[in-house]
């Protein structure tokens, strides 16, 4: 059978035009991209807020391997939030009790970069390439984690990318990722990220601010901190201080006399009741609350440039809480940037 197509008009657009409800697409269905957003090359999103990048790594853990499956867990959390908004026309966001417009916030999905399992300096090459090239468009870099090792080639690529002097880091985290050299994972593994990223040009640690440590660090850590100049709030701090406050504290630590903020958010921050899926979990943590006003809090700030959600480690949770804890929090950070 036959078919007059040269009017341009096809059966789908007949559909489409009869069946409104076709432009919404299930949370469960379609291409797994970050709230559903198109997908795009990295050199092509200089039109876009936000580029979206996976690092399906985990070759720098210390304890428990999974992260490298966390940008996959993450990208499917965060298509119910899009459904929802395709499916209401619009959301109220019912903690902020703020009106929420997808449609302003101009999001690209870049897909992974690609990694090397068994060559961790390679893999540390091609994010700091993928994140500058991102960065040098004017467009928001966040990654997807990954182990926290790669935040520290991330934090370097938006310096350069973005034409940056300077960067602070805002820190979310359960450990302090501050150590130098160990004994059996060498200089380079995701408890020393943070100690690569002020030893580099762009910051130091007078401009990093560090929010829910916990657990067990070296001997004398207090000290190194106070000498060092780290803004440190433990949780004993966060409960004794309030989180809007310690967190108000981190970003002014890492924005004052820099170019710009990048965020590291690692899920452990989170108490493992509520993230399991992680491969450090330490107990004692930031409840779901705390954490969700932690990416409500940075969103007011101005001053960030850069984020990303590490250390999702999703086969060690099978009710799939973590990834969607992780897709929550930064759908929260970046409504709270360009969707209000």
């Amino acid at each position: 059978m036959s078919r007059d197509t040269s009017s341009g008009w096809t059966p789908v657009d007949r559909f489409r035009e009869e069946t409104p409800a076709a432009s919404v697409e299930l949370s469960y269905a379609g291409v797994k991209s970050f709230l559903k957003s198109d997908i795009r090359d990295v050199t092509d999103v200089a039109d876009r807020d936000v580029a979206v990048l996976g690092v399906p790594y985990d070759g720098a853990v210390s304890n428990r391997p999974g992260a490298r499956y966390g940008p996959e867990a993450i990208r499917e959390a965060s298509a119910w939030l899009a459904y929802l908004s395709g499916y209401k026309g619009g959301l109220t966001n019912m903690r902020t009790e703020k009106q929420v417009d997808y449609s302003a916030l101009s999001v690209a999905d870049c897909g992974d970069v690609p990694v090397f399992p068994m060559d961790r300096a390679e893999t540390a090459a091609s994010i700091r390439a993928h994140v500058a090239t991102v960065a040098s468009q004017g467009t928001m870099p966040v990654l997807l984690g990954g182990d926290h090792y790669c935040t520290y080639p991330a934090f370097c690529g938006v310096a350069e990318g973005g034409d940056y002097d300077s960067l602070g880091l805002v820190q979310i985290d359960a450990h302090t990722d501050t150590s130098e050299e160990s004994a059996v994972f060498g200089e380079h593994f995701h408890g020393s990220s943070t100690h690569h990223i002020t030893a580099s040009k762009y910051t130091d640690y007078d401009h990093v601010g560090q929010v829910g440590i916990r657990g067990y660090e070296a001997p004398d850590f207090f000290e190194f901190a106070d000498e060092a100049g780290i803004t440190l709030r433990t949780m004993v701090n966060v409960e004794e201080q309030g989180i809007r406050s310690a967190v108000r504290d981190a970003i002014d630590a890492a924005a004052a006399d820099t170019d710009g903020v990048y965020v590291t958010f690692d899920i452990d921050a989170l108490d493992p009741s509520i993230a399991p899926g992680t491969g450090t979990p330490e107990p004692g943590g930031l409840s779901a609350h705390q954490a969700l006003t932690v990416m409500e809090e940075l969103g007011t700030s101005e001053d960030v440039v850069a984020a990303d959600l590490m250390e999702v480690a999703p086969t060690h949770d099978p009710t799939g809480n973590t990834g969607r804890m992780g897709a929550y929090l930064l759908v929260t950070l970046l409504e709270r940037l360009f969707a209000e």
